[in-house]
């Protein structure tokens, strides 16, 4: 089964129509309700087609240890548990509801990322229209069916999984019911270097799997963003905050309103410059036709006089005979007068 197509609350995902954008909250609302709404403002502002959480506590997501396979070292989050980065960076389950009323409020399409079935069970009481699974869960493939059950649109973060984990993934969607499945290549770097991301994998993915593909990009600019577009990614993923210096867990590799901005038109004019195959003369180059190079006699002519090199060049503008006709034109006898810098045409010989 393969997908060309998905639909997310009506809106169609592929490479017929332009790129999919969506802000990642994160943990960017760094513990503060007030803070997440207007980030889903600004989404919106900005023009994002949806803007993405995640449903997760941390007693779902880790252990509560303090042993040295709990701890991180080196990164944005050196020296902390599991445990306790994850407390801090939750969305309260509590605020999902308001959230989510607060984005079809204002017409911006709002899902989540669920890290266990639970999550599911939230998101499901909240009508969501589609879920993504992290690039982390990825190879979680019991939670993987347990999203695809619900029926609904289903996208894929592949950051860190290889191509046979890939297909695992896929299979369990499948298995589980999923219809309409897009997956996303990912680096899952904090923040990621562009050197990383090797683009050209998103045509691979998009022949090996055949699913609309899209970009989950952990760069702080945009440059690779907008470069996919021109390899087939119909779908962009991009942090999103209010301020970069903001202090929280996911602030500094995110982008701000000024950039999410300028994501969203600047991807959306790289596929319209994408277009189709077409030889044809386009209506922007119509009015300058006249300004090609065609052959024009260089000075004064008799008729019965013969045309030679010195007689006729190829200059412009575009109203004598194309170019191409110079050799043939050589040696002929002129039927009529001609007049200096006048455009050479056909009805000149006989």
């Amino acid at each position: 089964m393969n997908n060309k197509t998905i639909s997310i609350a009506d809106r169609k995902i592929g490479l017929d129509y332009p790129p999919y954008i969506i802000a990642e909250l994160s943990a960017n609302h760094n513990g503060c309700m007030e803070t997440a709404l207007k980030i889903i403002e600004q989404a919106k502002i900005c023009g994002a087609d949806a803007v993405k959480l995640q449903t997760y506590t941390a007693e779902t997501i880790t252990l509560n240890s303090q042993n040295e396979e709990f701890m991180i070292r080196g990164g944005l989050w050196d020296g902390q548990s599991l445990y306790d980065l994850y407390e801090k960076a939750h969305m309260p389950w509590e605020w999902h509801k308001p959230l989510f009323e607060y984005a079809r409020k204002l017409g911006i399409t709002i899902f989540s990322s669920p890290f266990d079935n639970t999550a599911v069970d939230l998101l499901e009481d909240l009508n969501t229209p589609a879920y993504k699974i992290a690039s982390f869960e990825a190879v979680d493939l019991p939670l993987i069916k347990y999203v695809a059950s619900t029926g609904k649109p289903m996208i894929i973060s592949t950051g860190m999984a290889d191509a046979e984990e890939i297909q695992e993934a896929i299979n369990a969607a499948r298995e589980g019911g999923c219809k309409e499945l897009a997956i996303l290549h990912c680096v899952s770097g904090y923040p990621a270097p562009s050197e990383d991301y090797n683009l050209r994998t998103i045509t691979d993915m998009k022949t090996r799997f055949g699913l609309v593909t899209g970009l989950s990009d952990h760069t702080i600019d945009n440059t690779t963003a907008i470069t996919s577009v021109a390899l087939g990614a119909s779908i962009i993923e991009k942090h999103f905050t209010l301020d970069r210096n903001g202090g929280g867990p996911d602030d500094s590799f995110s982008l701000e309103p000024a950039d999410l901005t300028a994501l969203c038109r600047d991807s959306k004019t790289a596929w319209h410059a994408l277009g189709q195959i077409d030889y044809g003369r386009k209506a922007s180059e119509q009015a300058n036709t006249q300004f090609r190079r065609s052959l024009y006699f260089v000075k004064d002519m008799q008729a019965g006089d013969i045309i030679t090199e010195d007689s006729v060049r190829s200059v412009r503008p575009g109203f004598g005979l194309a170019p191409k006709f110079l050799n043939s034109l050589l040696g002929k006898k002129l039927a009529k007068a001609v007049i200096k810098n006048s455009p050479v045409q056909t009805d000149y010989f006989n």
